[in-house]
């Protein structure tokens, strides 16, 4: 995997201090247009979508088409983001985007649009900005300066929100008076100036200490990071609780404005507008509310507010009231989302930044996906007005979850690669493919201190499996009550390294405080084993010695 040297450090000098950094600037700008070209998008499939069908739950699979990519793809593309080049990775995603959107004009101007086409094509186009998100996320930090990372993820959620303040205005009045088929076309065209400002910046990369990773291992190792570390774990659930719950505020205002308010395309893209006016206004205080409330109670309390204005919208038949309540939605539900985005950046190290981000970025799009089906759904058998009130007061009620799972991060200085003071002894042949490796430690811990050093082995064992460990156990000698072993096994030697090349300040604290309970010293108390060693037994009288290998093989 390939890292760019860190930005240089400057002090933050407010919210809109990372538009000075030019490269930032670039993208950001760009962004808003390709924001408000998807906003369009979705807004002109949605009102096609009425067109085609009175089906509600087909009209709510609108939202759900342009959300499953980012569930289904969003950690695969985590991955390869974590892999690769994050640049060119996110113009792949622009691309597949741009040329999905110009096959839905193409199809839509030959008046050859169904239900099932424009959904699978909406499929399409998601899974292009799936493949982008992740990249661009994680980009973010190689951008700024790290003291300007909340505001610069909070200025990309203020890019989307402009975007959505006039994009679905705009794509109502393109419906109103083109026709969706070029709203379709004007889609298409805002990837293609995001790609642009892709290729002009000039990613510094310098090269990798290991080989990447498998795209299957990198798949593991992500989940298994994410299970392990509660600051992600935490965050991930409830992202999923609050798409889930929250849904309807969007997916069903085609029917909000047609039905409740007896309006047309014009009246669903001012709700939306409102909505984004709303989000723009959160972007903007997020920081203000994150220092006075700290992000726990501020989240608690905005979604609360949100729940009970999307309650609100269910009993309102006035368009300004109903506006009103989505501004309210709006600020609430981006706030929100901008300081968990943040809590994933902050409680990540840069290994797995992007794999971290699109496992949020899935729960989030993956409860709004299903719960956009479920709600659409629901409101053929239930009523609309009773389907939106539920939705608010279970969107409330996730503020509870706060309690359960609480935010959790480590400071940056936690996060920092840590310099390990030897290399392992190697005298077999092995090379990064070489495997299972199973490492045993020992430790000599006075009986008197016993359960305060298996407490402490608890801080190691959720290091090791977080960056990459199997089978983590530690045992204690029967015959000899002083003696405890620690053991773990990792598939590959390959792996073993990246485990190793893993380890931050917060992981060596850990075991720090695990060794303070140890009286055995001397580097033989740390075993590393090749099981089931096969291929080192077998050579014959004209092999090479397997303590001098031959180019490949690990030395170090």
């Amino acid at each position: 995997m390939n890292q760019t040297s860190e930005p240089p450090a400057h002090p933050s000098a407010g919210p809109l201090a990372p538009l000075r950094v030019a490269s930032f600037r670039r993208i950001w700008s760009a962004s808003l247009v390709s924001n408000s070209g998807h906003l369009i998008l979705g807004v002109a499939a949605a009102w096609e979508m009425t067109r085609l069908t009175d089906s509600p739950q087909m009209i709510a699979l609108v939202q759900t088409a342009l959300m499953v990519p980012l569930m289904l793809v969003a950690l695969p593309a985590g991955a390869l983001a974590d892999m690769f080049d994050r640049r060119k990775i996110a113009l792949v995603g622009l691309c597949v985007a741009s040329l999905m959107g110009a096959g839905l004009t193409v199809i839509s101007f030959a008046d050859l649009t169904t239900p099932w086409l424009l959904l699978g094509f909406l499929v399409l186009i998601g899974g292009g900005v799936a493949l982008y998100g992740p990249a661009w996320q994680a980009s973010i930090g190689e951008l700024v300066p790290l003291s300007q990372l909340p505001s610069a993820v909070a200025l990309g959620s203020v890019s989307y929100n402009l975007a959505r303040s006039v994009g679905p205005a705009v794509g109502g009045l393109i419906v109103t008076l083109l026709g969706t088929r070029y709203a379709f076309g004007a889609s298409a065209c805002g990837y293609l100036v995001l790609a642009a400002a892709f290729v002009l910046w000039r990613r510094q990369t310098v090269p990798a200490r290991l080989p990447p990773e498998s795209f299957g291992r990198a798949l593991v190792s992500g989940f298994r990071y994410a299970r392990h570390a509660n600051g992600v774990r935490n965050v991930v659930i409830r992202a999923f609780a609050f798409g889930l719950s929250g849904a309807t505020a969007i997916a069903l205002a085609p029917l909000i404005a047609r039905d409740l308010l007896s309006g047309g395309p014009t009246t669903y893209g001012v709700l939306l507008g409102a909505s984004g006016v709303g989000a723009v206004g959160g972007s903007l205080m997020t920081s203000w509310v994150r220092d006075r409330l700290g992000p726990e109670w501020a989240i608690r309390l905005l979604i609360v507010a949100s729940g009970a204005a999307l309650s609100g919208i269910a009993f309102s038949r006035s368009l300004p009231v109903t506006c009103a309540c989505f501004v309210v939605i709006g600020a609430g539900n981006m706030t929100v989302v901008s300081m968990l985005n943040v809590g994933v950046q902050l409680s990540s190290p840069r290994w797995v930044t992007a794999r971290a981000l699109s496992l949020f970025t899935s729960a989030l799009t993956g409860g709004v996906a299903i719960g956009s089906w479920a709600y659409g759904a629901a409101v053929t058998g239930f009523g609309l007005e009773l389907v939106i009130a539920v939705s608010g007061g279970s969107l409330a009620a996730t503020a509870l979850l706060g309690f359960i799972l609480p935010l959790r991060r480590e400071s940056e200085a936690d996060r920092q690669p840590a310099e390990l003071s030897s290399e392992p002894d190697v005298a077999l042949a092995v090379t990064m493919r070489s495997g299972p490796i199973a490492i045993s430690i020992d430790y000599r811990v006075d009986p008197e201190h016993a359960r305060d050093f298996y407490l402490a082995m608890q801080a190691v064992r959720t290091s090791r499996m977080r960056n990459g460990a199997f089978g983590w156990a530690i045992t204690r000698d029967i015959a000899d009550p002083w003696m405890w072993t620690e053991r773990y096994d990792c598939p590959t030697w390959g792996d073993y390294l990246r485990l190793r090349d893993r380890f931050t300040a917060a992981d060596r604290e850990a075991q720090t405080r695990a060794d303070a309970y140890n009286t055995l010293d001397g580097a033989r108390r740390v075993r590393r084993g090749l099981e089931r060693p096969f291929g080192s037994v077998r050579w014959q009288a004209d092999t090479p010695d397997p303590r001098q290998p031959e180019t490949g093989v690990y030395t170090p």
